[in-house]
This record gives structure tokens, sequence and C-alpha cells, in this order.
């Protein structure tokens, strides 16, 4: 969903965050919703090198901050290059539509989708995915979707940009662009909610995601129109992945090269994305909010029904930003230093990170019928919500012992 919802689902995730007690702040600040964040400063350090119980040393903080450095561009890599693989089977299939073809492009976007939740954690500073003048986040992970903005919907045969060929005569890049919230924030467009609302249509089974029809795009009313706009969102969104990648890129990346000229306060920023995204973004608009509601159109993935796996993938990138175990990525990570100082709190929390990403993995899927229930599989939700917030908590007190001062809202 949108970063900032509408009213009412503001009202709603103020009302969820207070019953379960898990004290986030409003909607998370920028991808989800595909605004972009207004989030408050990561947090200047207060304490200097040696001015609080964990304060960094500046080699130190350059070599954990070098070490995320890698990792971000590691990550990111990885996504592109699944979410490229995808573009060319989506190219594939609106050349030649089949079944075959539409399972195969599913089957990519979930790939690639596994490879982008844990990348969530590199926001909530204003870098490059979520700066507040330029940043994509808005184009590539707005939610939620009103599904009848793009297409027909079960109700409304000629619902959607698909079939506005006379408000719409043209689909264009920069067409989709324009449309991306206009009007209202569930006004989505673009990004991948947008593509998954294409490859599955509306999630109607109470059991299973969406099941659109191949004919779609064959037969059906604005098939080919349909089939442009789905290549056209593929394109942007790998273009949007890799101007990303590109500002973390080891070989000249603008980013990466402001990120390490002050490794002190971007160790804040690490921070910040852990603490924001477990306690305010995951643990509050994604999981608290539902779970009131008991609304599917609260849920992230609602299409496919991955809304599970979006989940783990956040609760994983919490913990790799803290250890940097990713594949080719070696170096210092904070886990490394903070182990140094204080094995007893590293390993706290540590075991809470896995320990929460195990929980995720646990939930019992689809995460709609998971939100209606009222057994011992809600309860198991209600506790990593809170296990989450527990978690974004001690984030910001080790941050505070590090000498910072970091905010867990969205």
């Amino acid at each position: 969903m949108p970063q900032s919802t509408s009213f009412t689902k503001a009202v709603a995730a103020g009302l969820a965050l207070s019953l379960l007690a898990v004290g986030c702040g409003s909607d998370d600040g920028g991808g989800d919703d595909g605004s972009t964040p207004t989030t408050e400063a990561a947090g200047e350090p207060t304490g200097g090198e040696g001015g609080a119980e964990l304060a960094l040393s500046d080699d130190a903080a350059e070599a954990v901050a070098t070490t995320h450095a890698d990792l971000v561009f590691a990550a990111y890599d990885d996504t592109v290059e699944a979410t490229t693989e995808l573009q060319g089977l989506i190219e594939a299939f609106v050349a030649e539509p089949t079944e075959a073809g539409l399972d195969a492009a599913r089957s990519a976007w979930l790939e690639a989708r596994d490879l982008y939740g844990p990348t969530e954690v590199f926001r909530f500073s204003d870098g490059p995915i979520d700066d507040p003048d330029d940043g994509p986040e808005g184009q590539i992970n707005a939610w939620p979707l009103d599904e009848a903005y793009l297409d027909y919907v079960e109700d409304d045969p000629a619902a959607g940009i698909v079939n506005d060929t006379e408000g719409v005569p043209e689909l264009t890049t920069e067409v989709l662009v324009a449309a991306n919230e206009e009007g209202g924030e569930t006004n989505i467009s673009t990004g991948w909610h947008a593509i998954e609302f294409l490859l599955w249509g509306q999630d109607l089974s109470d059991d299973g995601p969406g099941d659109r029809p191949v004919t779609d795009y064959t037969t059906a009313a604005n098939a080919d129109r349909r089939g442009t706009y789905l290549s056209l969102l593929a394109d942007l969104l790998v273009t949007d992945l890799t101007s990303v990648r590109d500002e973390w890129d080891p070989e000249g990346g603008a980013y990466r090269e402001a990120f390490l000229a002050d490794p002190v306060e971007s160790v804040s920023k690490i921070l910040r994305g852990m603490g924001a995204l477990s306690a305010g973004e995951l643990a509050g608009e994604r999981m608290a909010v539902p779970y009131e509601t008991k609304d599917p159109e609260d849920e992230h993935s609602c299409f496919s029904d991955n809304t599970t796996a979006d989940i783990v993938g956040n609760a994983t990138g919490i913990e790799l930003a803290y250890t940097a175990s990713y594949e080719g990525v070696d170096g210092t990570s904070l886990s490394d230093v903070v182990a140094e100082a204080d094995p007893e709190l590293d390993a706290d929390l540590r075991r809470q990170l896995t320990a929460n990403v195990t929980a995720a993995a646990s939930l019992e899927a689809p995460f709609d019928q998971l939100i209606q229930g009222d057994d011992e599989n809600r309860a198991a939700l209600l506790a990593l919500i809170e296990d989450l917030q527990a978690q974004g908590d001690a984030i910001a007190e080790l941050a505070s012992a590090m000498g910072y001062e970091i905010s867990i809202e969205i």
C-alpha cells in the first residue's frame, strides 16, 4: 500500500497500532505507497568517539559503512538481474501469449520479488531509493492498488487505463508515470504491484491467488493495449532499479561516494533503516493494519498471494543489514563491531533477528486467510508483530548506546 494511505487507512493504522501496542508512527514514508517518504533525519552521533558506551572509532565506522555499501550494491545487482529476466519473459509472453508463457512470467515475478524484499531495509534515510526529490520508490513499490484504475474488475468490464482508449489514446512510459497516484494515493499505475495485477488479475479466491486468463492477452477487449502496458511496466521497473543500483556502484557510484565520505553518520542510516522497517513499516503498516482490519485489500502482494513471502524478505533484510552475510560480500559488519565491544548484546540481537525471520517463514499462507482467522495462526501473526516492534526498540537502544538518536517511525 502506499506509504501514505487514505485518511481511512491512516486512522485504521493508528487504531491498530494503539490496540496492538506496537507504537510506530504514521504510514511508511515512501515506498510502499508510492509517495516519497518524509522521514526524520537518520540521526546525528551524539557522543563522538568514546562519548557513548559503544561509540565507533572512525576506522570502525568506515569499515562498517564500506561493507554495507558493498552489500547494498550486491543485493540491488541481484534484483536487477532477476527483474531483467522477468522483463525478457514478459516480452516473450506479450509477443506470443500462451499459458506456459504466462506461468513463466508469474514465476519470474515471484523470484525477482523475493530478491527485492530484503532491499527495503536500505530505505528510510533519503538515499537513492527514496530521495525526496527524485527517488523512484513510489514508481517501484507503491500500494495499495485500486485495480479498477488499471484494468477491468469483476463488476466493471470497461474499467481502467487499459480500456480507456479515448482518455488515454496512447500508452507510453511517460503517460504511465504521470498517471501514478494522479488523483489519489491508490491510483497506482506502475511498479511491482501493477505488474502483479496484470499477470494475476483480481484475487477472488479464498485459497489461491488471482487467475487472469491468457485470453486477456489474445482475444479479450484491448488485449494488445494490455500487453503494451505490461511490457512498458517491466521496462520501467528494470530502469528504476538499475538507476538505484548504479548509485551504489563501487566503480564511481555517486551516492556510494557520499555515503562513505561520512561513515559515522552513515552508520546511523543503517540503524535507521533497520529500526524503521522492523517497527514502523513491517510490524505496523504491513502487518498490524491488516491484522486489525481483517481486510484483504490491506495486504501487500494480494493478487499473487505473496504477502507472507514479502514479510520474510523484509525480516531477512533487517538481519542482513546487521550481519552483512550475503554471498560475495566480505568485510566488517555492524554485528562484528558490536560483538567486539559487547558480545552478549550482539548475541541477543542476532538471536532476535534470526527468530523473527524464522517466525515469519512459519506464518500460514495465504495472508488474506490468515488475517481473517481466529486461531493459533492469527495468534502467531500477532506475536510476530509484537516481536518485530520489540526488535525495532532494541535497534533504537543499540543506536543510543552507539551515540545516535534515531527514529523508528515512518
